[in-house]
This record gives structure tokens, sequence and C-alpha cells, in this order.
């Protein structure tokens, strides 16, 4: 886009006005895609599937793998056939149609809308970002900050879905959860293409409804009332800059059109129209995904297909490997071999740039492998051995022989012999949805005797949910995210910005802390298995901080150490290893796989399972902090591999 084109655009506190218009759409897109992320191990758990946690881990990872992988194709579509604009739409509706697809209860269900949220996401993630990016005329000083607010966009979403969808799926009832996803993939989807009177209309009727639902109940605590609060008040003055706006213009006509028009009639791929062929392979590849993604299609195909004999133990362990996962590790480690040999056959200057970035690539792989626990192990951590009951009282000696009566059913009350029985997770869930359905306070509670072993038990008061929670992270980016860019801008304005080397050891090193966190408050569990939630927030905090020092920096570095000629490819190898990571993040989940499968499978008590997280998280921490470390050493080699001297790249994400 030219300058004299970008300069006519009408601007809203110095940005474009579509700015605002697609921070909407991306905002509810988010909002969608986070809700469901934060149910999703907990409902293949709870929910109709009952997979143990190693089946739940191995869908999880390849879902989340397969969500990175597929922006490189509908990144590629868009540029040569659809447009920027068509995309983002076929992709809305793929994913709409995914959120409500997940409403209806059956295996194949499920992962027919896990396909269509994979296929939606290709199409949509990666167009909307080149759209904001098209507002600005090239070389703009502005872009930097539009894409900061259009990142704020993404965490309001991201922060708002846990604390909605989240609670009231874990609450009233899954689908309630999946069907909020749906509305607001719907509303992001309807942002977007409506005329800008229904666009001010939806956003403005989108933040007052959210903002009222987030302030109309009270999971507990005057800190939750807090975050919903500002949550709303945040959602809010959004939604009325936005609306600002819109007022003076939505996004230019000619931002995200196809550049060839007759690109989707004209005839390609078995003589099809290239829409009709893009259409079929969609349809097509849903059954795959299908297949893909379900846990014991590698060992039926070792066992059945091929004859082989494999014993029991090899069965239970292969059977939790996707066939995601398999082919992501072939291509994967196919597409690495050919970078490297690539890289040797360069001129010097590029061959160590690109061992750099293959280098950056791999620290930053071990990064999202460890962080992405946060959807899978650590949800369950806190679903079972984080103290997340609220306005609670602890029993103690002074307690035993008292009769207590309609004592509310809580987490609390896992793995311990209450009223004549030992009460399992399912227990627990069918007693306080009961207690959610029903009038009388008496419902969902139990009258017992207090003993000798009930004491440190707390009762009464009302459990948070374990899905909110994953609502830390976006909100203490919100909150640390401009801080740190401060932070960099400072150093760098006194030449003392660190160079990226260095931020990804500061980002690991924060994130082996985090989990050193979650280690302590394992290890430091009260006698009945709980830890302080103290820990869990504390966890998230540091995790976030390194977070904010790796993540901005790498997409940075990548498009500068690459060769014109090999920037596509580049990225689209961080977004294969990024892939790869969801799909690590899985395997290293697994590890804390504490349940069997189905009723034969109860959840041991607190207890027992409190250390098993511990433990793995203790070593993550190790890890992670010795990864920062060693890349921090290699810091002068990798520097020197920059070539900075040569003009074309810079030592820091600052410039």
């Amino acid at each position: 886009m030219s300058q004299s084109v970008a300069s006519e655009q009408p601007t809203q506190f110095g940005h474009p006005t579509g700015l605002f218009m697609l921070f909407f759409a991306e905002m509810w897109e988010r909002f969608s895609y986070y809700g469901m992320r934060a149910l999703l191990v907990l409902y293949m758990i709870k929910g109709f599937l009952h997979y143990d946690d190693g089946k739940a881990y191995a869908v999880y990872g390849a879902y989340t793998a397969l969500v990175y992988a597929t922006p490189f194709i509908g990144g590629i579509l868009a540029d040569k056939i659809l447009g920027q604009r068509t995309a983002v739409v076929i992709g809305g509706l793929l994913m709409a149609a995914g959120h409500g697809v997940m409403a209806i209860e059956g295996k194949t269900a499920f992962y027919t809308a896990l396909s269509l949220l994979i296929l939606g996401n290709g199409f949509f993630k990666p167009n909307i970002s080149t759209m904001v990016g098209a507002l600005y005329p090239a070389g703009s000083p502005k872009r930097d900050g539009g894409f900061t607010i259009f990142y704020i966009g993404i965490n309001l979403g991201a922060a708002l879905s846990p604390l909605l969808c989240g609670y009231i799926g874990e609450k009233y009832g899954w689908h309630y959860g999946f069907g909020l996803a749906t509305i607001g993939m719907l509303i992001g989807l309807a942002t977007f293409v409506m005329p800008s009177l229904i666009t001010k209309l939806l956003i403005a009727g989108g933040a007052l409804v959210t903002a009222w639902a987030l302030m109309a109940y009270n999971p507990g605590g005057t800190q939750v009332v807090a975050v919903n609060l500002s949550m709303a008040a945040a959602l809010l003055i959004s939604a009325a800059a936005a609306i600002l706006a819109l007022g003076k213009g939505g996004v230019p006509d000619h931002i995200g059109r196809a550049k060839d028009p007759e690109a989707i009639r004209r005839r390609g791929f078995l003589g099809l129209p290239n829409g009709i062929a893009i259409a079929l392979g969609v349809l097509l590849l849903v059954p795959v995904i299908v297949v893909l993604l379900q846990p014991g299609t590698v060992s039926s195909w070792m066992t059945k297909d091929l004859g082989w004999s494999l014993s029991a133990d090899a069965v239970g362990f292969v059977d939790k490997i996707t066939g995601a996962g398999t082919i992501l590790s072939v291509f994967g480690g196919i597409c690495f071999l050919i970078l490297i040999v690539t890289a040797f056959r360069c001129p010097k200057v590029e061959r160590e740039r690109l061992f750099v970035a293959l280098i950056l690539m791999f620290f930053s792989m071990l990064f999202w492998a460890f962080f992405e626990q946060a959807g899978s192990s650590v949800n369950l951590f806190t679903d079972r051995n984080v103290d997340i009951v609220v306005n609670d009282t602890t029993l103690t000696t002074a307690d035993v022989g008292t009769e207590l009566r309609d004592v509310a059913v809580t987490q609390e009350f896992l793995g311990m012999n209450v009223a004549g029985k030992v009460w399992t997770s399912e227990d627990i869930s069918a007693a306080e949805k009961a207690r959610d359905d029903a009038d009388p306070a008496t419902v969902g509670t139990v009258s017992f005797r207090v003993e000798k072993h009930h004491v440190g038990m707390d009762t009464g008061g009302e459990a948070l949910k374990a899905s909110v929670f994953q609502a830390v992270n976006p909100i203490c980016i919100l909150i640390f995210g401009l801080v740190l860019t401060m932070l960099w801008t400072w150093l760098g304005a006194r030449g003392m910005d660190p160079s990226s080397p260095i931020k990804f050891g500061l980002g690991l090193i924060q994130l082996g802390l985090g989990f050193g966190a979650f280690w302590y408050g394992a290890q430091n569990a009260d006698v009945h298995g709980f830890c302080g939630v103290e820990w869990l927030l504390l966890g998230y905090l540091l995790q976030t901080t390194g977070e904010l020092c790796l993540s901005p920096v790498g997409l940075s570095t990548m498009t500068k150490l690459s060769p014109q000629r090999m920037v596509s490819t580049i990225m689209g190898a961080w977004f294969l290893a990024s892939a790869f990571s969801n799909f690590l993040a899985g395997q290293i989940a697994q590890l804390t796989g504490v349940s069997g499968e189905g009723g034969e499978g109860v959840i041991p008590p607190p207890t027992e399972t409190v250390h098993v997280y511990g433990d793995v998280f203790g070593q993550i921490a190790l890890y992670a902090a010795g990864a920062g470390v060693l890349i921090m050493l290699l810091k002068p080699i990798l520097v020197k591999w920059m070539h900075a001297e040569a003009g074309e790249v810079t030592t820091s994400s600052g410039h």
C-alpha cells in the first residue's frame, strides 16, 4: 500500500480506524479458542469420553500442534488465491461450525469438531494479522504500536474466555461453556463482515453483555470480584474506543482483497476451479484429521496392518501416540535436516546466521513445550492439588466429635472418607452439579461426624474452577507487556538493550522459576495433599514475564537472520517448530498421568498425586533454567554469527 493511500485512511489515536474493528474480530476469535482450550482436557477426562490422563494429554497435544501447523497452508492459499478477507471468513465459519458440533455428545462429533477448529484456525489466524500490517505503509513507525494494540485484543479475549467459558462450562455444564465459545466466534465473524452500524451494535452489545456476565456472579472472594470488574472495565473501554473509531470508517475495501480476483475461478488442481478445489480439500481433510487426532491409531496400524507383535507395555505406550504426532515428527525432522544441509551450502555470513536461527528455534521449541503445560498438566494439577476453595473453614482438633450439617461438597472432599464413603472426582462433580441445578440449600451437601482424619480439611465455601486460572497468563501480559516494552526501549536508548540470546535465556530461566514455584508448592502441600494457590499464581506470573522476554523477540529475529530469498521458508519452519512444541508438550504432560480409564480408573487422593506433579514440575524447572543458562553461555558465539556489522541484522529485538 502506498504512502498516499495510507495517509487517506481516517485515524483514531493516531492509528487507522480499521485496526479497532480487527481488534474486536480477533478478540472474539481468541475468546472462542481459549474458552474451548481451557475446558478441553477437563472435558475429555470428566465428560462422556472418560479418557485417562495419558489419552487426554495425547489428544490435547495433537490438537494444539495442528492448530499451529495449518496457518502455514492457510497463509499460502490466501496469498495466491483467496485474499485475506475471504480466508478470514472461511476460517471463522469453520471454527463456528466446530464449536457448534462440540455440543453434540459423541466421539465422532467430538473429533470432527476439533478438525473443523484446526482447519478454521489455519485460514483465520495468519490472515487477520496480515490485514493489520497492511493498514500501515511500508516503514511506518506506527506499525509496531498497531500490533501492540492488536496484541492487547488477543490477550483480552484470552483472559475473558476462562473467566466465562471455563467457569460456566465447569459449573453449569460443558456444553454451556462450548456454546459461549460458539457465540464468541459468531460475534467475531459478524464484526468482520457486517456493515458499520451493525458492527458497532455488535461491539457494544457483546461488551455490555459480557461485562454484565462478569459482574453478575461472584464465585467467591474479593480478589475474584476485582479481577472480573477489571476485565469488564477493560472490555467496555476498548469497546467505546472501537465504536468511536468505526464512526469515522472501517477497514478500507482494498485491504485483504485477492491480488488476482479471477484466481478463485481459475482452473487448477484436477482441472477444478480453485475455489471448488479448496472446498473439496477441506472436506477431505476433516476425516483425515479425525483419524490423526485419535490415540490408538498408530498401535492399531502396527499390530493389525503390519502384523507386529507388541508386549502389553509397548501397546500401552504406543496407544497414547497419535497419527498427528508421528507425522509431525517425521515431517519436522526432514524439514530441519533440509535446512541444515541448505545452511552448509550458503556463503559464510548466511550460513552462520541460519545456524543462529536454527539454534534459537530449538530453544524456543523447548520453551513452548514446557510453557504449554498450562492447558494440560498444570490445569489438572490445579483441579486436583491446589487449594482453590474460598471462604471456607478449616477443621481443627477442637471440632473432633462434633456433628456438621449440610456441608457443601467441594474439591476438599477428594480422596477423603466422609459420611461413610471415599469421595472421587466424579462424586464431587455430580454433587456440585446437583447443587448448581437445585434451589434447596441441602442439595449437593452431606452431614457427618468429625473424626481425627478430618482435621485440616476445609469445609464450607465454594471452589473456584480450575479452568478460570488459565486467565492469569493473559491478564499478566496485559499488565506487564507494556512495562517490559518500555523497559527495552529505555535500555535501548542507552545502548543497554540485551541481545536476542540473552532475552531468550532470561525467558527460559524465568519459565524455570515458574515451574520451581509449582514444585515448591507441591513440596509444601498440607496433610491432605493440597498446596496454596499463591504458588500457582506466582508460577504463572514468572512464566508470563519469561514469555514476554522471549516471544516478541522470536519472529523479529527470524526475519532479520533469514536470507531474503528464504524468509518465508524460515518463518514456516518457525511455526512448524511451534507445532512440534505443542505435540512435545502433550508427551511431557503424560509423565504426570495418574488416572486409569472410565469408571475403573478412580483418581487417586491428592496425597498420592501431589508429588507426581511436583516431581515432574521440578524436573521441568531444572531443564528450563539449564537451557536458559546454556544459551547465555553461547551468546558470544551467537552474536558473532549474527554478523551485525554487515548492517542487515541487529543483535536485539529493540530495533
